[in-house]
């Protein structure tokens, strides 16, 4: 996936003689809780205030006749500041509608000035409004940054198709959501000072392996086997000692650390490097080259240690005595999101037994077609347990990718051995207690074309959550880490009787797709105790010189 959510390009001055748009507006301000899933957080960890939220209606008419103009919305204000959208009908230099959310007085604002803000942008679909395009992103705006918002929304040609619905008689409607919080200083914010911990600078498009190395930062022993990897002599040229490298910043240093060598490692080069890959598969490729440079040395094998589980295939028929099955290992594990209301659900769902009978009978070697019971089940799950949450799926019926943003609970201590061990073969182990406790949540914030990464993550599987947000990293309650991650739809009070009273309904677009828990029997190995002495001396001085 690519990230879309850059700011955009500084778009000309409004000549004071340029024709513009005279739409119809519409707005519902009031005072509620959070509609979305982030805001910017509390230094001190203490609760703020309540967002003040609005939902701005903007219907433009006669879109077709403002070719290659740019428009400005309305003002509107939220939490006591003053807002309008801003849209490129032909795109601002692209193929695609290019929208924006615009502080409307930033010109008189004094020196310094900043607002955050939470916000989605959407262009209504006036056949069926599910197939609505939406998008999120958080922003702290400032006199460098005064618009933040989408360049490519959404391509032109689907805008404009007489079909999709989303012009109507030559009127296209645009809804903003935004909510505003209160501002905590982050010009003067120092990590490292309120956390311990410091964060990792984004090259651009690169939040989303800053979440992933931060959670395996945060796992001792893996880091711990990382250090004692042999490695050559230059970052760049070597992953294990990029590696090392980096976490050696992590820990000792002060500021944010650049991951810049890392994915010189990779090979990627400066194209690459603001090009989203998918999550699950760095993962995936990190993982297997880091198994593949510890074989020989004294942490071989801690990979398939730490992430490497079994489940076991069979196909059993049901009228003869017989039973094919296979055992396949996993470093992760793919859960439906949809149709599955928790973690449990989708489980169940994995080793849900399927029938081979009527014409999809089951073709044994020694007894031809016979009905079949064909499933799945863990033969043994490892002491770090990675579930990618299927947020992403392709829609046949639209031939497009979406995001699934249900809602989706996950509990803070997983039990994979309920209701007698359900999902175990009879191959498992039962002495062992999988008892799993919650150490991560990747969180993603936006739609299917674009968005923003990000991790919470307990380190000592303290009471004490964090969330790593690329160069800033901050205290967090329970709350913030997993019900707000939930995803699904929050229902907002109207308190101006005056307004109409029907409910506010808005969807999170920010919602966890990656967990990692820690078995509990486990736990006091995984999260182990760092000496100085898992660094050598020879590259505490190779670090020192990059």
């Amino acid at each position: 996936m690519t990230m879309v959510t850059p700011r955009a390009p500084e778009p000309p001055p409004q000549d004071q003689d340029e024709e513009m748009l005279v739409p119809q507006q519409e707005v519902e301000v009031f005072e509620g809780p959070q509609p979305m899933e982030e805001s910017m957080p509390a230094v001190d960890n203490e609760s703020l205030p309540d967002a003040s939220t609005s939902r701005f209606t903007w219907k433009i008419e006669s879109i077709s006749k403002h070719s290659g103009r740019k428009t400005h919305s309305d003002i509107f204000v939220v939490g006591g500041y003053s807002w309008r959208v801003l849209v490129f009908p032909t795109g601002n230099n692209v193929n695609h509608l290019s929208m924006y959310l615009d502080v409307a007085d930033a010109k008189s604002l004094p020196i310094g000035w900043s607002r955050s803000a939470q916000f989605s942008l959407a262009v209504i679909n006036q056949l069926d409004s599910k197939h609505s395009v939406r998008k999120e992103v958080t922003h702290t705006f400032n006199s460098r940054e005064s618009d933040w918002g989408f360049t490519s929304f959404m391509p032109l040609i689907d805008l404009y198709d007489p079909s999709k619905g989303y012009i109507v008689n030559d009127q296209c409607i645009i809804e903003a959501e935004v909510a505003v919080r209160k501002i905590v200083d982050y010009w003067n914010y120092d990590s490292k000072k309120e956390t311990g911990y410091v964060g990792l600078k984004n090259q651009g498009a690169t939040c989303y392996m800053n979440s992933l190395l931060q959670t395996l930062y945060h796992i001792p022993y893996f880091r711990k086997a990382v250090y004692h990897m042999p490695t050559v002599d230059t970052p760049s040229g070597s992953i294990p000692l990029a590696l090392q490298s980096l976490f050696y910043r992590l820990q000792h240093g002060d500021n944010s650390i650049s991951t810049k060598e890392l994915t010189k490692s990779f090979g990627w080069d400066s194209y690459e490097s603001f090009m989203q890959h998918d999550v699950q598969e760095l993962n995936r490729v990190l993982c297997e080259k880091l198994e593949d440079k510890m074989k020989g040395t004294i942490v071989e094998g801690t990979i398939q240690k730490l992430f490497e589980g079994h489940h076991m295939n069979y196909i059993e028929c049901i009228g003869v005595d017989y039973k094919s099955t296979r055992k396949e290992s996993f470093y992760d594990l793919a859960l439906d999101v949809k149709g599955c209301s928790d973690v449990y659900a989708s489980f169940d769902k994995y080793v849900a037994v399927e029938m081979l009978d009527g014409d999809n009978k089951y073709q044994s070697e020694k007894y031809g077609l016979q009905d079949a019971k064909k499933g799945m089940l863990f033969i043994d799950f490892p002491p770090v347990l990675q579930l990618q949450l299927k947020r992403f799926e392709y829609d046949h019926a639209r031939d497009i990718m979406v995001k699934i943003n249900d809602r989706y609970e996950f509990p803070l201590q997983l039990d994979l051995d309920r209701d007698d061990g359900k999902y175990l073969s009879p191959e498992a182990d039962r002495s062992v207690r999988n008892l799993y406790t919650l150490h991560s949540v990747l969180v993603h914030s936006g739609g299917v074309s674009g968005g923003h990464y990000y991790a919470f993550i307990r380190p000592t599987l303290s009471n004490q959550w964090y969330k790593f947000d690329d160069e800033r990293v901050t205290k967090e309650d329970l709350k913030r880490a997993l019900e707000e991650q939930y995803g699904g739809e929050e229902e907002l009070p109207h308190t101006n009787p005056g307004l109409n009273m029907n409910p506010l309904k808005f969807t999170k677009y920010s919602n966890a797709y990656m967990l990692v828990y820690i078995r509990e029997s486990d736990k006091e190995k995984i999260v182990c105790d760092l000496e100085e002495t898992d660094i050598n001396e020879d590259l505490k001085v190779v670090f020192s010189l990059f």
